[in-house]
Formats: structure tokens, sequence, C-alpha cells
């Protein structure tokens, strides 16, 4: 079995037009039913920079959470967003966009590497305190596209300063760049063996072509969480670099089948969650 994080929350940020909060609850009501391990729903940011992202607390106290046993993941870019969140009995993980590339995170959250491992430390302690799980992403991990140092020696003694700061589920992400599966198969073998206590995962920008080697590469070097979303929408806007979409969540579902492994994904509700997915996006496309 793997692991599958579905991000509406990514998916949803990527459209210019404000979808209305009653279609975005339904949407990730259904989602919430799929049988997803963690469904990301939304995000604490100014809605100068993400418009989309502004009903995110709101949308939130409007789901239907009876008899839900998904996991229900916010993203917060700031120690003041995690004090809200560890707050929520609606949340139970909190993510942070954790990097060590000085570019992206002026960028991303106007932050430097310092104050972000800062911000990590909190956001570790906070969700210890509320009985909620830290999620730290660690963005630009596979390389980095705007000249800043990257090795995999750089992005181990990393990982360990996260550790240290308590985090135990690290997702690994490219964000804007592409990857190759040989690149995957060193970061993930080599990271895994040496943090046997660490949950790591992929979420992985890419287009469509060649998603199964580079699953498949993680896969084999004893990764089993993936962050999808469903058709490949959304990536980071606010990377400053050409976006790449999310790795599709059906992709993710074929690579269970092909690999025969046990699933928590019901047929029925994520037929009829596709059905809604393209009535939401398709109408406000434009």
């Amino acid at each position: 079995m793997i692991k599958i994080i579905e991000s509406p929350r990514e998916g949803l940020q990527g459209f210019s037009h404000i979808i209305p909060t009653g279609e975005k609850v339904r949407y990730i009501n259904h989602l919430l039913r799929v049988g997803f391990d963690t469904v990301e729903i939304g995000s604490i940011v100014s809605p100068r920079i993400i418009p989309q992202m502004a009903d995110s607390l709101g949308m939130l106290k409007k789901l239907d959470l009876q008899g839900i046993t998904t996991n229900r993941m916010f993203l917060a870019i700031n120690a003041r967003g995690a004090e809200m969140l560890a707050e929520m009995d609606e949340i139970t993980h909190i993510s942070y966009p954790f990097s060590f590339s000085p570019s992206f995170l002026k960028l991303n959250v106007n932050s430097t590497v310092e104050k972000s491992l800062l911000t990590t430390e909190i956001v570790t302690s906070l969700c210890r305190n509320s009985g909620k799980q830290a999620v730290i992403y660690i963005s630009m991990a596979f390389g980095n596209p705007y000249g800043d140092p990257w090795s995999i020696e750089l992005l181990t003694e990393w990982v360990s300063n996260l550790h240290q700061a308590g985090a135990r589920i690290i997702p690994l992400s490219n964000v804007s760049m592409e990857i190759d599966e040989t690149l995957i198969a060193e970061v993930f073998s080599t990271l895994i063996p040496m943090f046997p206590d660490t949950e790591f995962g992929l979420h992985l920008h890419t287009a469509n072509q060649g998603w199964y080697d580079k699953v498949n590469a993680a896969y084999l070097s004893g990764c089993r969480r993936f962050d999808g979303v469903i058709m490949g929408l959304g990536g980071c806007p606010m990377a400053g670099k050409e976006l790449l979409g999310n790795l599709n969540t059906l992709n993710l579902i074929e690579f269970e089948a092909k690999k025969t492994l046990t699933s928590n994904i019901n047929p029925i509700e994520w037929s009829e969650t596709l059905k809604v997915a393209e009535e939401v996006f398709s109408i406000h496309a434009c």
C-alpha cells in the first residue's frame, strides 16, 4: 500500500477566476470520502498574493466531517498561521514549506533559511502540543534552478537539521524543474536508511509523460508517501519560475493497480469525485 495525499489546495490556487466557496466545499467533501490518506484542504496565506485561498478557513468550518477518517492538512507559511491552525479541531496535520534555497524562500514565504528553520521548530512544537502532525516539505529538494548551492550532501545535512527540529514527515519536492528517475532513486535511497524513523514523501511536479518511472524509482527506493492533484492541476505560483503541473492522482491510482498494491480507494466515491472535479474546474477554467 502507498499513502496518497490529495491536494485540492494546490489544484485550486492555480485558477485565476475565484471559485465560489460552496463549490469548493462540495468538491472537498467528496475528496474526504474517496479513501485518500490525507487531503490538503487549504492554506493561510495573504489573499493579496493568492486570492483563491482567501476563504480557506471559512471553507474549513463548512465541511461535513461526520465519520471522516481521512487526515485533514492545512498549510501555514509562518508561525502565526501555524498557531491559528493548532487550535482547530478540524485539522489533523499542519504543513510548512521549508527550503534551504534562499532564493525560493525569499520569493515563496519572504523568509531566510535561518528563520525558516526556526519556524519549523515552532510548527513541530505546536503540533506536538496540540496532538497534530507536522508535515515539513523541502522545496527544491532535488536541485536548484536559481543557482543556489545544492548537493545530496547538503540535502542530507538539512534533513538532519529538520529531524533535530522535530520533523518526522518530510516530503521532498522539485517545484519547478524536471527531474529524472535516477536522481529520485539516489535521493531516497540515501535518506531513507539514514533516517529510519522519518516518513519521506514525493511531491512531484512533472509533465505527464514519464511519470511512472519517476514514481517507481521512489517506490523501489522505499518511499511510500506520494502527493497528487486530480487532473495534475496547480503548481507553486510564488516560485518565480515557469510552473510545472502536479503529479496526476489518477496516475497514482494506476500505479497501485499495476503494482497490485492494497488500496483504500473507494471506486464509487472516486468516480463520483472525478465528475464533480470536471464540473467545478471546467466551469472556472476561463
